[in-house]
């Protein structure tokens, strides 16, 4: 293994009526979908850039790989458990198998970049922990080089106090941290008219 980097993109199958539902309560399912699925080609894109080997963990076992592959990619199916206990698994996995920085994206953030993720691997250089906050209230990317399960534990996922309570903890373990610049992740409606949106063509009016 040349690479010491692991970028763990965490994902699932584009399933009309099963991604992003929140978007699909005002959008309609068929808009979710068109929606999910340009996410995942600009994830796939924006990932594909930076030097790491690339770890897709999946839901369910993908059926389409063809955005995702090539020669620096891996793909896997999460574990079963709430999202902390398959991000947690997604990391160990990485260490196991001997890399020394591990970084997880979600599939939903139509502002973060190539240069934002390799930032993130560079702050990795003199601290433990990386964390990318999302403006609501959860976070886009964490990484970290050493394996620290308490980071998954105890939180109450998907509300508004995910990143504080994530920093929080880290801060209890006296471990460094450095925070990169807050982004949106595509959850509702409202969040399609954010500037990191404009990238996508979607007609959402009715």
């Amino acid at each position: 293994m040349q690479n010491k980097n692991a970028l763990i993109v965490m994902t699932k199958n584009p399933v009309l009526g099963h991604c992003k539902t929140r978007l699909a309560q005002t959008l309609g399912d068929e808009k979710a979908l068109e929606i999910y699925i340009q996410l995942l080609d600009y994830t796939a894109e924006v990932s594909a850039k930076v030097e790491a080997e690339r770890f897709v963990f999946s839901t369910s076992k993908l059926n389409d790989k063809l955005r995702w592959e090539n020669t620096k990619t891996h793909f896997k199916v999460q574990s079963q458990g709430d999202l902390g206990t398959r991000m947690h698994n997604a990391i160990k996995h990485a260490f196991d198998l001997g890399f020394e920085k591990a970084i997880i994206i979600g599939s939903d953030c139509a502002e973060m970049n190539a240069q934002d993720i390799e930032k993130a691997f560079n702050e990795l250089e003199s601290k433990d922990i990386v964390i990318g906050p999302a403006i609501d209230g959860g976070y886009y990317l964490i990484g970290m080089k050493k394996l620290t399960p308490s980071l998954f534990q105890d939180i109450e996922w998907s509300t508004a106090s995910v990143c504080k309570d994530t920093i929080s903890k880290v801060k209890k373990l006296n471990l460094t941290h450095a925070r990169l610049p807050e982004k949106s992740d595509i959850d509702y409606e409202e969040d399609l008219q954010r500037e990191g949106y404009v990238r996508f063509n979607v007609e959402i009016s009715n």
